[in-house]
């Protein structure tokens, strides 16, 4: 059964993208790092039994050889939620009944965390990249369980497209946070803060 994990805001710079969170939500960004293997970097937001996780080309490593996540060797315009990412505990299974293209599972590991992520060979996911790219953690360790605690949590994730009922059957994601609307290929979120309701860029 696949599981909300964590949402993705693409920048074209990293601090434009944690100014624009943290001033938004008014809480500081923390954790993160470098991800090696795709030559990005982040930082990180806990939401309770998720995450929110700022990302962009890191400019100081060399180029990965392949296409980078998210699509952010593509991505320009001011920072905004890119992507959605949902956890399985068969990367295997869940990849073989999922569209094509979903990704090539890569074994990953930054400090203690050790995790499988798929990642499409050109760096976008199916379906207008509406569609949620898959994270396996192994072990207990989980950023959203370390995390500082601001108070802040998910209220709602809109995923829109043409073939909206089609993407929520194929999925089977019970969690009651997201819905699914027919419309434009986006994805929109609403954080609970303690300012009260913020949407995410």
């Amino acid at each position: 059964m696949l599981r909300l994990d964590h949402l993705a805001i693409s920048c074209a710079r990293l601090e434009d993208g944690v100014a624009a969170v943290e001033t938004l939500c008014g809480v500081p960004m923390a954790g993160g790092g470098q991800h090696a293997a795709m030559s990005t970097h982040n930082r990180l937001l806990g939401l309770g039994d998720l995450y929110l996780e700022v990302i962009a080309v890191d400019p100081a490593a060399p180029p990965p050889g392949r296409a980078r996540w998210f699509d952010l060797d593509r991505f320009s315009g001011p920072p905004r939620l890119t992507n959605w990412i949902v956890a399985t505990d068969d990367m295997g299974d869940t990849l073989a009944s999922g569209p094509p293209g979903w990704g090539t599972p890569l074994s990953l590991a930054r400090g203690d965390y050790r995790w499988q992520m798929a990642v499409p060979d050109d760096g976008r996911l199916p379906h207008d990249n509406t569609w949620p790219a898959l994270i396996q953690w192994h072990g207990t360790l989980h950023p959203a369980l370390v995390l500082p605690d601001h108070g802040l949590r998910l209220a709602r994730l809109t995923v829109s497209h043409p073939q909206a009922s089609a993407l929520q059957r194929a999925l089977a994601l019970t969690d009651p946070r997201v819905d699914f609307v027919t419309g434009p290929a986006s994805l929109r979120a609403v954080i609970d803060t303690p300012k009260g309701p913020v949407t995410l860029p």
